[in-house]
Formats: C-alpha cells, structure tokens, sequence
C-alpha cells in the first residue's frame, strides 16, 4: 500500500520509500533487456548447434552407402532413432522431477502424465508425418548429392510460411516474403545442372523419380513442423520432456509398423533391425537423435523459420564437407546460390522486414502519440503495483527460467 511516499509490505508491515515512475521504467528496460539478452544467446546456441547436426546428416547418410546402396533398412535406423530419443526424453524428465520445487504439481505422477497425454494428442500428427520424411531423406540421397538434398531442403522454408499464415495466423511483411522469394531463386541457381544426365531409375528418367521424391519432400515436413510448433506452442505450460516424451513414443510406434509392413512384404528375414549397421550407421542414428532433440527446443523456444534458415546455413558446411571427403565439385553455381541465401537471411531477419509497409505515412505521428500515451500509462500501472512487489511475490515470467532444468 502506498501511503505519503512510503510503500507498506502487507505482509510484514515494514516501509520503504516509493520509487519514482522513472526509476521504474529503467528498471523494467533493464530487465526486459536482460531477458532479451538470454533469448539471443538461447537462439544462438540452437543456431550453432543445428547448424553442426543438420551439416553433417547427409554426409553420414552418404558415408552409410555401399556401392551406392543402403545395406540396412532405413526403417531401422528411423525406429532406432525415436527409441534413443525416448530413452533422452524419460532422463530428462526424471532429472527435471527431482529438481522439482515444494508445492509445483509432480511431473511423475498417473493424473499428470494421463491429463498431459490428453492434452498432447495433437502430437501424433507430426509423428507420423515425420516417420514418412525420415524415411524419405534416404531415398533422396539416391539421386542427389549431399550438398543438392541439403539446397533442395530449404524449399521447406516458403511452404512453411504459406502454412503459418494459414494454421497459425501468422503475419509476414512484404520484405519477408521478397526474402523468400530471393531464397527460392538462390536454391534454383544451385539446383541447376545437379542431376545427372541420361541416369534411370525403375525404367523411369531420373529426373521424373527426383521431382516426385522432391514434392513429397518438402511437404511433408514443412506440414510435420508447422503442427509440431502448434502442437508444442498449445500446451506450452507442460514439460517439453514430457512432450517429447508423446512425440518420440509416437514415432517409434509409426516406425515400428513400418518395419512389421516391411516383414510382410519381404518376409521374416528382413525383421532383424540391425542388420547391415556399421560405425557410420550408429554415428547417424546419434545424430539424428540430437538433431530431432534440438528441433523441439526450436519450434517451443524460438520459431519453424528460424529453423530452416538456420538449415540453410549447414549448406556451407555440407557442401565443403562434401567437396573434401568425396570430392564434390563446388560449382560457381553452388557459390552463387548460396550468396543469394545468405543476402535472403539478412533481407528476411532484417529490423526494416519487420515494420508494416501498409501503415499509412500521415499516421505515424498518431501511432507516435499513442505510444507516448501508452507509456505513461503503463508508467502509472507499473507505479500502483510497486506495493506488490514489496509484498515479496515474484511475477510468473520472472520465476520461470527459458528452458526447463
């Protein structure tokens, strides 16, 4: 309570001097400031840590091959994968129960896990739709070199935004979706002359194959991130180790009826799931488990478009990669593509991309004077709750760190 320029505490009567409106509004600034600080670095870290496992996916996929061929079903190393996801997720969330505060509800108990499932149902769309894709990255090293199948990716990016405009209602400014469109014109310099000629596959050209596979390919992901953000953004109180938890144990369930689908149709000797796995193989299964891991900090904690164009950075690393260990050509095409990626990022993530191009030029000074009225207020609300504060009671957002320990 605020009484002749003293704040009272409620709870233990003890008095302090009231602060000015202008003391407050530097020290909101400073926090709000500390908060963005930590979700930079926060994203830094996903960008950095993205960029490494989704660089070196197609080349362990392509390391896996012998004499052009996959020795072992691809089926297997997606189920192996989802149970080493499930097996991350179950110790996260014991290590995350233990740390638990006095009073917060337990993670371990029937009611909670029950009530979550529930409410996390909408994860098995994605998992399925991932099974399908995971089985689909295989295929497409077939046809593709690593570096072309990491370019070729990146188209997810302009289908992912035409589905959070639609699904999630999200806005994209004229400049973010020239950015785009940039991006797709860089990936079309890169892609040309990728395939080789006069090659067949199933008595088809392969080009015709490479196409249909490409469609899919892009679809079908850029639908499974889309509901994944959705999905995860929707019950976003509830563990994401929880929620990993559904997700993984969805997609291990989908992958493990596809490798029975695969006993039917070939027979009960292609039932053994780790036959024909080498070194590589196991390298590959580890990093598509912390690739698929890092993917759900990324849609909970930060964005699907940040993502794939963090995504599109790993194109340098693979296509160096690539170039070094097989011997790869680099084309100037590749080099030219891969500049007009990066001048699409910057445009794309630009501070302009992000102010409306439809706001009228005679109404910034209205928007100028409501700002202004605006702050004051929220000077004036953020002075009647300083006795609040005093009470000893922490704001939600305060106590609650950006990713859960």
């Amino acid at each position: 309570m605020i009484k002749n320029g003293m704040i009272e505490c409620s709870n233990c009567r003890s008095k302090l001097v009231a602060p000015s409106p202008r003391s407050i509004s530097r020290a909101y600034d400073k926090h709000r400031s500390q908060v963005s600080s930590k979700q930079r670095a926060l994203k830094v870290l996903l960008v950095v840590g993205d960029c490494v496992l989704v660089g070196l996916q197609p080349i362990l996929v392509y390391v896996s091959k012998v004499d052009g061929k996959f020795k072992f079903s691809p089926i297997s190393v997606n189920f192996l994968t989802e149970i080493a996801k499930v097996l991350f997720a179950i110790v996260m969330l014991l290590f995350q129960a233990r740390h638990q505060k006095v009073g917060e509800k337990p993670l371990l108990s029937f009611s909670t896990f029950v009530q979550a499932a529930r409410n996390n149902v909408l994860l098995a769309v994605p998992a399925l739709l991932y099974a399908i894709n995971n089985y689909l990255k295989f295929i497409m090293q077939l046809y593709f070199n690593p570096a072309t199948v990491k370019m070729l990716s990146n188209l997810k990016v302009l289908v992912i935004a035409v589905l959070l405009k639609i699904i999630m209602k999200r806005q994209f400014s004229i400049i973010q979706w020239e950015a785009l469109a940039l991006l797709l014109i860089g990936i079309s310099v890169n892609h040309l002359r990728s395939l080789p000629e006069g090659s067949t596959a199933l008595g088809l050209p392969v080009t015709m194959i490479a196409y249909v596979y490409t469609l899919v390919f892009v679809t079908v992901p850029s639908l499974a991130s889309v509901y994944n953000e959705y999905a995860l953004k929707s019950q976003f109180e509830t563990s994401i180790y929880l929620q990993n938890l559904f997700l993984y144990g969805y997609g291990a369930i989908f992958n493990f009826l596809g490798i029975i689908g695969t006993v039917i149709i070939k027979g009960p000797s292609s039932f053994n799931i780790l036959e024909g796995h080498s070194k590589a193989t196991m390298f590959l299964i580890c990093n598509n488990a912390a690739q698929g891991i890092l993917s759900s900090f990324f849609f909970k904690y930060a964005d699907t478009i940040l993502k794939k164009y963090s995504s599109t950075v790993a194109t340098i690393f693979t296509g160096f990669a690539s170039a070094a260990l097989f011997g790869h050509t680099l084309t100037m095409n590749f080099v030219l593509g891969i500049s007009i990626v990066f001048i699409s990022m910057h445009q794309f993530f630009s501070p302009m991309a992000k102010v409306k191009d439809e706001a009228p030029v005679g109404t910034l000074e209205m928007m100028e004077s409501e700002h202004t009225r605006s702050k004051d207020d929220s000077l004036v609300n953020m002075a009647a709750g300083a006795s609040e504060d005093v009470s000893h009671r922490v704001g939600h957002d305060e106590r609650r760190p950006l990713l859960p320990i």
